[in-house]
């Protein structure tokens, strides 16, 4: 069965939460027996991620501006061209935004698959006109999709409530159980000591709440800790100057993009992983933090409360006096619960997915 996968800005080794879902997703569906084609923004291909496959994936690089408003629906465009032309037995289309474009898909006799990954349009760096565009896409998705896919309940709930749609399949977002790192390297060239820092990740856009992170971290009575953000943003803008200052104002530690040993080093060695979010959609990073079994605090958002975390796992959306107070509750004690991430497994998940394609298959 031959898949061309797009609305992704490509795989491996490049920032974003759907790019990490697809880069766990993918190889494990090539191992199922699937031929997979994901297509590659070319503005993300870095000089040395310039390779034809990936574990197995094939990996197809086809032109896209770095420009936020026209980048995803200019490459799904295209991408939707490719998968006729190469004649993909299913086009699978990740967000809502590059999900405008399912109803082309069908017009060229493509069956598609949609995965809807959070409600895009509440995002703030989007104005009125981007969210029209994007709820258009949910609203397309919904419509026109031969196959839905949800990463949570709430997202169903939406698609259920808005479009009378109550076909979607559930699939959650997954994590890997990690190998924790015993080195300390790297985090000690950030000057960083173990258990003596908070850490979070995301791309420096508003939704995140990295600055009411930052503004809650500062004042803290402790000041024995540091505060330590990896991430970048996919375009420069008011918000990510402003963030950068922000930090180095206040001593916040930016690490900029990071993935494997040097992220496993972090996530191994935090006192702390805080999710301030206002909008996520199942977030992989609260998922990662899990993982590592280090305490958490994040935002209650319903992203977030659908974790099932106990009370005192969560703060007041946007209330950065209520998570300055659980910021120092959380670092003056020692205990926390297990987790459970029996829900999460990427086999698992791999498998609900193939299952997925082979009754549009069937069905055709």
């Amino acid at each position: 069965m031959k898949i061309v996968v797009t609305g992704t800005r490509g795989i491996p080794i490049i920032q974003g939460g759907v790019e990490t879902h697809c880069e766990e997703l993918y190889p494990r569906l090539v191992e199922l027996g699937c031929e997979v084609t994901v297509v590659r923004r070319s503005c993300y291909v870095a000089s040395n991620n310039k390779i034809k496959s990936y574990k197995g994936v094939k990996l197809k690089d086809i032109y896209a501006p770095r420009q936020k408003y026209i980048e995803a629906l200019l490459h799904t465009f295209l991408a939707v061209l490719y998968a006729k032309k190469t004649k993909a037995d299913i086009l699978h289309i990740h967000a809502i935004g590059p999900a405008l474009l399912t109803p082309f898909a069908r017009l060229l006799g493509l069956r598609v698959v949609v995965t809807h990954h959070g409600r895009d349009y509440e995002r703030k760096k989007w104005g009125k006109i981007a969210k029209t565009v994007l709820k258009t896409g949910e609203y397309l998705s919904a419509r026109y999709a031969n196959k839905l896919i949800v990463i949570s309940e709430d997202i169903n709930n939406t698609i259920k409530q808005k479009y009378n749609r109550f076909d979607a399949d559930l699939i959650y977002n997954g994590v890997n159980i990690p190998i924790r790192s015993i080195e300390t390297t790297y985090i000690q060239k950030l000057n960083l000591i173990p258990q003596k820092y908070i850490f979070t990740l995301g791309r420096f856009v508003e939704e995140k709440g990295f600055h009411g992170l930052i503004k809650a971290f500062t004042k803290l009575t402790d000041k024995e800790y540091k505060l330590v953000i990896a991430g970048l943003a996919d375009h420069s803008d008011t918000y990510s100057k402003y963030l950068k200052q922000l930090a180095k104002e206040n001593s916040v530690i930016l690490t900029g993009f990071i993935k494997g040993e040097q992220l496993n080093e972090l996530f191994s060695n935090a006192k702390l992983f805080v999710l301030p979010s206002f909008h996520e959609g199942l977030p992989i990073s609260l998922l990662e933090a899990i993982s590592y079994d280090i305490d958490v605090l994040v935002s209650d958002i319903s992203a977030n409360l659908e974790v099932k975390l106990p009370d005192a796992y969560y703060f007041q959306c946007g209330n950065w006096d209520d998570l300055k107070s659980k910021l120092e509750a959380k670092l003056s004690q020692k205990e926390h619960i297990k987790y459970d991430l029996s829900m999460y497994n990427w086999d698992t998940i791999a498998s609900q997915t193939s299952v997925i394609y082979q009754q549009l298959a069937n069905n055709h």
